[in-house]
């Protein structure tokens, strides 16, 4: 069956349209993207000095209002007051496409609300570009994005993670990664990874295999550039039964160290004969008691 023409394709009437914009490569703008950037009446960019420029590429004069995470909620009524009175708006955020690890949810949940019709735009993701890419399995995956920082509650996400079946996808900054490769290895253990860095960009790299190989390539580096996407694979984990007082190891080991949890988890762990996943749990429930 033949593609229909790009006139039937064509949308019409008020909406708020979800538009996906390049996660660094310009060419990867849709020509739908640029079509409805040009015909609505005003673009929600999460930052407009950073859409501007987008726009400036590609000769674009509409009109804009900023909208981000922190006054989305507040600004979501007046862009949906907006689109009942027949404007259409575009959501766009700095790179990639809206809602995901980015802001935009508020707004969409409220105008769907509020009976607002909401088209997506779709291109760009790093997600999907990452995945499309790393070579690890994708019949099912799960997509996690940012981890929080407080080391508690990191510990939990990674320790359910730990028990997937399947592919896993973090996104973490340049200057964190390598503290993120180190976590996951104590909680999980030495699984297949794909670190994509500065992804449709000049300096695009995939960084593949094992996650303490991934760690020591970063370590040698003096600098980590580019936002990065982590995938894990699964790998089953094996049982190993304690024969020691880890709680206690794990005191005595704090008492005397300054180390990192992770760092010292895995030192722990190899000294023991435990999983690392079971000490690093024992290292953060006894720091955090302690107040270290």
């Amino acid at each position: 069956m033949p593609f229909p023409s790009p006139s039937a394709n064509k949308d019409e009437g008020p909406a708020l349209y979800v538009v996906s914009t390049p996660i660094g490569n310009l060419e990867d703008i849709t020509l739908r993207a640029l079509r409805i950037l040009k015909e609505v009446s005003l673009i929600a960019a999460e930052d407009t000095r950073h859409t501007r420029k987008l726009l400036s590429a590609f000769d674009i004069s509409t009109r804009m209002m900023a909208l981000h995470e922190h006054n989305e909620q507040e600004r979501s009524a007046r862009v949906i007051e907006k689109i009942l009175g027949g404007e259409s708006i575009a959501l766009v955020t700095d790179a990639g496409t809206p809602c995901i690890s980015d802001p935009g949810y508020r707004l969409v949940s409220a105008a769907s609300e509020a009976g607002v019709r909401v088209v997506p735009v779709p291109g760009a993701s790093a997600l999907l570009a990452g995945l499309a890419a790393a070579g690890l399995p994708t019949d099912a995956f799960h997509y996690q994005g940012f981890l929080p920082k407080k080391q508690g509650k990191r510990f939990e996400i990674l320790k359910g993670l730990a028990s997937l079946p399947h592919t896993f996808v973090l996104y973490e900054s340049p200057s964190r990664v390598e503290r993120l490769l180190g976590e996951l290895e104590s909680v999980m253990g030495d699984r297949p990874a794909v670190l994509a860095r500065e992804l449709t960009k000049r300096h695009e790299e995939f960084l593949r295999g094992p996650l303490s190989a991934i760690a020591r390539e970063l370590s040698g580096r003096p600098v980590v550039k580019g936002e990065c996407t982590l995938m894990v694979g699964w790998a089953q984990a094996t049982e190993v039964e304690s024969v020691c007082d880890l709680d206690e190891e794990v005191r005595r080991a704090l008492a005397e160290s300054s180390d990192s949890p992770s760092r010292l988890a895995k030192s722990l762990a190899k000294r023991l004969g435990l999983p690392k996943g079971e000490v690093y749990e024992a290292v953060v429930r006894l720091s955090d008691a302690s107040g270290n």
